[in-house]
């Protein structure tokens, strides 16, 4: 016998999208490589094995939870690809006879959010400290779910309520305002309407002010599976790249639609360091994340 076994399968995790299907469907082939495209439904609980389990071999993942994971010492890096993102300052909720109060008088009030480390929140505190001086400690966070990362202590000024969903906590008077996420607002978050009453272009002035979208999923692999199979995860890489290219012209150009992206650029380096930075503010990690070294570990991708 010659000794030569076909590689195992890698186990791919990633959500439902246009860009993503291609990949799913076999329309763009990860060249040389047997991939098994696992599914998630809703897909946290997915994001909760990745980072708990190291359950996938390569999994969408969250901002927030990437940076805690690394903050954590979890053995994941990095990939620059974008799944999903947009701006977020609609993503802060009222109910609609609440309209005597603004962004800057959530101070002492009661916020909800799934959990304290959802990405949405990451960005949304990051915004109220900017443009309104409000920090996450100035809050009480009332959450519905614990963060992914197991490793992760909430800060004093989160608390767990019992609800199942943000929006209850809002229709029962609980909290002032309520964190809710681009599903959860069409979902849940039927009839509520922004706290910030010219969202859109609050949204975009952020954007065009830091040169880049907010990106709420990108991409992990685990350690060991870029060790031993570097050539798989760039095929992988490379075949999502082309897949994002390929359905350029089924997103629109809203930030949602732009956020999609493979690959290093200005734009991510800058996501990246104001996301690290954010985080830092809102004591979800502890040290401060090097967006160069996190660069430098995936830089073979594109040679």
């Amino acid at each position: 016998m010659s000794g030569n076994h076909p590689a195992a399968p890698l186990t791919v995790l990633l959500g439902d999208y246009p860009h993503t299907r291609p990949l799913k469907d076999g329309t763009v082939p990860v060249a040389g490589v047997d991939c098994r495209h696992l599914e998630s439904a809703p897909l946290p609980p997915a994001f909760a094995r990745m980072v708990r389990d190291l359950a996938y071999d390569i999994c969408e993942l969250p901002m927030a939870t990437c940076l805690q994971a690394r903050d954590a010492g979890i053995p994941l890096t990095l990939l620059p690809v974008v799944l999903v993102g947009s701006t977020h300052h609609r993503s802060l909720t009222r109910l609609p006879e609440d309209s005597a109060f603004g962004p800057g008088d959530l101070v002492g009030r009661r916020v909800g959010v799934r959990s304290y480390g959802q990405t949405t929140g990451l960005w949304v505190r990051g915004w109220l400290r900017e443009e309104y001086g409000v920090k996450a400690s100035d809050i009480t966070w009332v959450t519905t779910e614990d963060v992914h990362v197991d490793q992760y202590v909430n800060p004093p000024y989160v608390q767990r309520s019992t609800a199942e969903r943000v929006g209850d906590l809002l229709r029962s008077r609980d909290v002032s305002a309520a964190v809710l996420g681009p599903k959860a607002i069409g979902g849940q978050g039927a009839g509520l309407v922004p706290l910030v009453a010219d969202a859109e272009d609050a949204g975009k002035a952020w954007t065009e002010r830091h040169g880049t979208i907010p990106a709420n999923h990108l991409l992990v692999v685990r350690d060991d599976v870029l060790r031993d199979r570097p050539d798989a995860v760039r095929a992988v890489y490379q075949a999502l790249t082309q897949a994002i290219a390929d359905t350029a012209d089924q997103r629109d150009d809203s930030p949602a639609g732009r956020a999609v992206a493979a690959g290093w650029s200005t734009s991510l380096t800058a996501c990246l360091e104001i996301a690290g930075r954010y985080a830092l503010e809102q004591d979800l990690i502890r040290e401060p994340v090097d967006v160069a070294a996190i660069e430098h570990e995936t830089a073979f991708l594109d040679t």
